[in-house]
């Protein structure tokens, strides 16, 4: 069987799956997204994913396509004619379907939905995390609203691409003030030298990470403290540790920045003791 995805009310053959050549989403990137990790099957984080788009559709001014009840059973059937177990599931709600202008239409109009269901190999996640990744920085570039979690990804795509070029998994944007912001698709964290968990705050020009949030009620259960203050490149060189998290790279090491070691070089325990705890916490509330 085939992949499947939910388009506007419909499941279709994914290969089959078209939207409208005037919706606003494909055309001015009006648009917004969610990415769930699949567990079992389940939902991750399902409250703070669904807040964060109620939040992103919101700031737009774009409805709900449907009740949050609603789009759970459709999320869920996405899931069952998939067959997916571990995985991720994409949501991208749009405007909707006008003739091209940049003010937005006269008339309401419905707003547009997409999802897609992909698998993901948890061994090789596993093994992957294990042996901790590389990323690099690069300046700052991204409009001033990056807390809405918008399909306009052009920027965050041109970094990814300049971290694969250069053997890296991610890219770490950089402000004028010499602090790392985020990565192209994830938030970043630091042990510090003096031991302190470190990651910053969402008042910045930051995405609330979902995944992020979980981690911190993680880490408060722990009775693990949190600095929410931003560092620069070279403090996270001289950190004992960093790490990403993000719903497709979960809680991922960090063992270099720029081709230079932070700490050892080497995984350190503390990023892999909290991949366990965030995976544990996951399993166990997904829906």
């Amino acid at each position: 069987m085939g992949r499947i995805a939910y388009v506007n009310g419909q499941f279709v053959r994914h290969g089959q799956a078209v939207v409208h050549i005037e919706d606003r989403g494909y055309q001015l990137a009006d648009a917004v997204y969610e990415v769930w990790a699949l567990f079992g099957g389940k939902l991750a984080d399902p409250e703070g994913h669904f807040a964060r788009l109620e939040r992103s559709l919101g700031e737009l001014r774009i409805p709900m396509p449907m009740s949050r009840a609603a789009l759970t059973i459709v999320l869920r059937e996405a899931v069952r004619r998939n067959r997916v177990s571990e995985g991720l599931v994409y949501l991208q709600v749009g405007r909707g379907v006008a003739p091209r202008g940049h003010a937005f239409p006269d008339e309401p109009i419905p707003p547009s939905i997409v999802i897609t269901v992909s698998a993901v190999d948890r061994a090789a996640s596993e093994a992957k995390a294990a042996k901790g990744v590389k990323v690099i920085t690069t300046p700052e570039n991204r409009w001033g609203r990056c807390d809405i979690k918008t399909v306009g990804l052009l920027p965050n795509a041109l970094a990814k691409q300049a971290a694969k070029e250069r053997g890296a998994a991610e890219a770490w944007f950089v402000d004028e003030l010499g602090l790392v912001t985020e990565g192209s698709s994830s938030n970043a964290w630091i042990v510090d030298a003096d031991g302190a968990l470190r990651t910053r705050d969402t008042n910045a020009n930051i995405l609330r990470g979902v995944t992020r949030y979980t981690l911190l009620d993680v880490l408060r259960e722990e009775g693990m403290k949190v600095d929410e203050r931003p560092f620069t490149p070279a403090e996270a060189v001289a950190a004992r540790e960093a790490f990403i998290t993000g719903a497709g790279s979960l809680v991922l090491p960090v063992i270099a920045v720029d081709d230079k070691p932070v700490g050892d070089g080497v995984v350190g325990p503390v990023a892999m003791k909290l991949r366990r705890l965030y995976i544990e916490r996951a399993r166990a509330t997904a829906i």
